[in-house]
Formats: structure tokens, C-alpha cells, sequence
């Protein structure tokens, strides 16, 4: 028999929330318990995502159409489900990225304005099917997360200001309302520590669907991160 179908989580949350470092800790976490991990990012995550990446973020693009925008992420999107998440889901790894379709309905539906239908339509080419078995959404008040996120400078969409990062956040909390058994809140304030505990709580009964049981201190590191 092969390897067992993977998971794979995803973190969310407007800009400034900690979601990097969140993630790291998490990875190191699942590999302290005997875990393959894949850690990617969105947008990015293999050669030709990280070319467009950089187009959609650059400050010099100010003039993008919001279709222009929409459309590179999926295009960002899908490449990095093919080459790097599928693959990474049939071996029977942990898959933890960095954003996924659900920041493309808060940023491009709820932020932009783009018609919803057709956000949604968008996420499902973009995103070939793959659905998420687990998102957390970072959450804190938008003007602290916005001056956290632009404190050595803004890109693309930081530069937005308050009020577009405000309707970004009411957008990932429309999804968690919506979707409660895949997408779950984490109040962000508070210590590294203490965020990290209440993202713990929030992924681990997926993970101990997969026999995945995070270490509660210093454990024997058996898995890897690739």
C-alpha cells in the first residue's frame, strides 16, 4: 500500500499578524514529532510563483488592475499546487503554507471589491481542487498588525492603509463564521509563546487524525522539513 494521504494546514490573517514566525515554530513542532513537513509560502513557494511574487508586491506595480492582481495569484497559486503540494500530500507529508485561497477572498472580494462569484470561481481553478484541511486565521485589531506590518516599510498592498487592511480582516472572519470546521480563529495578541499555544490547540485534532501528537517539550526530531 502507498504512503497515506497528507494534510495540509494553512495560515491566514491580514499583514502584521506573525504568521512567519508562527509557522516556523509550528514546523519545528511537527518535526519534533516524527513528521515530514513541506513549509511554503503563498505567493511563491517554487521559482516561477516567486518571479510573480515579486510583480505583485513591488511598489513600482501601484497601477495593476485588481483582475491583473486576482489573476497572478491564481497563476502563482496553481503552479505551486502542482509542482510542490500535490506531490508533497500523496507521500504523506504535512503541508504547511503560508496564506492560501482564503487570503485571495479577504484581499481580492472583501478588500478589492472583485465580485464574489467570481473570487470564488477564480480560488477553484487556482487552487486545482486542493482544499485546505485546516486554516487558522491569525487575528488582531488591524491598526496593530497594519503598524507592525509597515514598521521598515510597506509593499504593494500594505501601502493600502487602514481601512483596506480592516476589510481584509472582516473578510477572513466572514470565512471562519462560514466554515467553522476548517477555519478557526487565533487572537494574535500576546507573547510569541502564547500565540503559539493557541495555535497548537487550534490544529491539533487534525494533526491527531495523522497519529500526530505535538511534543509538549524538547522531543526526538525523526522528521525533516523540506
Amino acid at each position: 500500500m502507498g504512503a497515506a494521504r497528507g494534510i495540509l494546514l494553512t495560515l491566514e490573517g491580514a499583514d502584521g499578524m506573525g504568521k512567519t514566525t508562527q509557522a516556523a515554530l509550528l514546523a519545528s513542532d511537527l518535526v519534533a514529532a516524527g513528521a515530514d513537513v513541506v513549509r511554503l509560502r503563498e505567493p511563491g513557494g517554487t521559482e516561477l510563483s516567486e518571479r510573480i511574487r515579486s510583480v505583485l508586491l513591488d511598489p513600482a506595480n501601484a497601477g495593476m488592475a485588481d483582475e491583473c492582481e486576482l489573476l497572478l495569484y491564481e497563476a502563482a497559486r496553481a503552479q505551486l499546487v502542482r509542482e510542490r503540494i500535490e506531490p508533497a500530500l500523496a507521500s504523506g507529508m504535512v503541508v504547511l503554507c503560508d496564506r492560501f485561497y482564503d487570503s485571495t477572498f479577504a484581499y481580492q472580494a472583501c478588500g478589492r471589491g472583485i465580485d464574489e462569484r467570481l473570487v470564488r470561481e477564480a480560488n477553484a481553478i487556482g487552487s486545482c481542487g486542493i482544499v485546505p484541511d485546516r486554516t487558522v486565521v491569525l487575528d488582531m485589531d488591524p491598526a496593530r498588525s497594519l503598524s507592525r506590518a509597515t514598521a521598515q516599510g510597506a509593499d504593494r498592498l500594505e501601502a493600502e492603509g487602514l481601512g483596506f487592511q480592516a476589510r481584509v480582516r472582516e473578510g477572513f472572519l466572514r470565512l471562519a463564521a462560514e466554515e467553522p470546521e476548517r477555519v478557526r480563529v487565533v487572537d494574535a495578541d500576546g507573547s510569541v509563546e502564547e500565540v503559539h499555544a493557541r495555535l497548537l490547540a487550534a490544529v491539533a485534532d487534525v494533526l491527531a487524525g495523522m497519529g500526530i501528537v505535538l511534543p509538549q517539550g524538547e522531543g526526538q526530531r525523526e522528521g525533516s522539513v523540506r
